[in-house]
């Protein structure tokens, strides 16, 4: 299953139906339900999806957006948040999220799972990268300190976020909805690359929660030395939902047109079933010809449908 983000445009609309009925003009059959989708969009969403015009293959929390907020935010509300207030904000949108899946009979919720309280890292290792000092004595500084603070203060994060996590999957198991736990390209965010693993052990309804995985994320992960995309992917595998399809431009321009930048997408293959969910995440800036080259050159590689 193909699908394309209505985060390539949905700020370019007024109307739900007409945005889903671009996507489908494109040649998608399937449309994912972004996190910049306003309320004001819903309407004419649910008027395409009941005319049979396009299907929903998934959603990404929050969706809609929290009212009075007017761009993409899905990090608004976190899940590992020590302010108990922020938790049941978090708590209460994904649980909108979730009965608007179902309501249009999305398959999957795609779910960040939030962050640890600590300053940023990221960019200033990309920017290192960039400039070609990622083996210099700065960056191993850097990450050193990085790894340091990530270890002594994501205990309380991480219990925070299985805590929600379990609530939300009794949830969506009563919806008929499925939950994909999403990678993160920022270092700060968890799961960390390690501690996937342990979201497995955890006694989550059924098979409702598993890996969605962001080939962008993981590619920028790689590019800043923490994990090898092909294997990280292969070993979660035996738990994939789906995929956010998109390219980087070396070190960390993501949501870039498949083929336009540097992931090896053929070493990824082996781990593509028919069955999973193939989301492209395209950027606002890809024109639309680049994103029909991009739907053609990632089927050429992960098989028609």
């Amino acid at each position: 299953m193909y699908s394309l983000s209505t985060c390539w445009n949905s700020h370019r609309h007024t109307d739900g139906r007409e945005m889903l009925r671009e996507i489908r003009a494109l040649g998608f059959d399937f449309a994912e339900l972004s996190h910049g989708v306003s309320a004001s969009l819903v309407p004419g969403i649910l008027d395409a999806v009941d005319a049979g015009e396009i299907k929903i293959s998934s959603l990404h929390n929050f969706c809609p957006l929290p009212l009075g907020v007017t761009r993409a935010a899905p990090n608004i509300f976190q899940f590992t948040a020590l302010d108990e207030r922020e938790r049941e904000s978090a708590w209460r949108h994904t649980c909108r999220t979730i009965e608007l899946a179902a309501r249009v009979g999305a398959r999957v919720v795609v779910l960040h799972l939030g962050s640890i309280e600590m300053s940023d890292y990221t960019d200033r290792m990309i920017d290192l990268v960039a400039a070609d000092e990622h083996k210099g004595k700065r960056y191993q500084k850097l990450r050193a300190e990085l790894e340091d603070k990530r270890q002594r203060r994501k205990g309380r994060h991480v219990e925070r976020a299985l805590a929600m996590l379990k609530r939300i999957a009794e949830q969506a198991a009563k919806a008929g909805v499925k939950l994909g736990v999403e990678n993160r390209e920022a270092l700060e965010e968890i799961p960390l690359e390690e501690d996937f693993g342990f979201i497995w052990d955890e006694d989550f309804a059924g098979e409702t929660v598993g890996y969605w995985h962001d080939t962008g994320h993981a590619q920028i992960k790689e590019n800043l030395g923490f994990l090898r995309h092909a294997e990280h992917l292969e070993s979660l595998a035996h738990r994939l939902h789906g995929f956010h399809v998109h390219d980087v431009r070396y070190p960390g321009r993501d949501h870039r047109a498949p083929g336009t930048g540097m992931i090896d997408f053929a070493a990824l293959a082996p781990q593509v079933l028919p069955g999973h969910i193939k989301v492209l995440e395209l950027s606002p800036s890809v024109p639309p010809q680049e994103v029909l080259g991009s739907f053609a050159y990632i089927k050429g590689i992960w098989g028609e449908e």
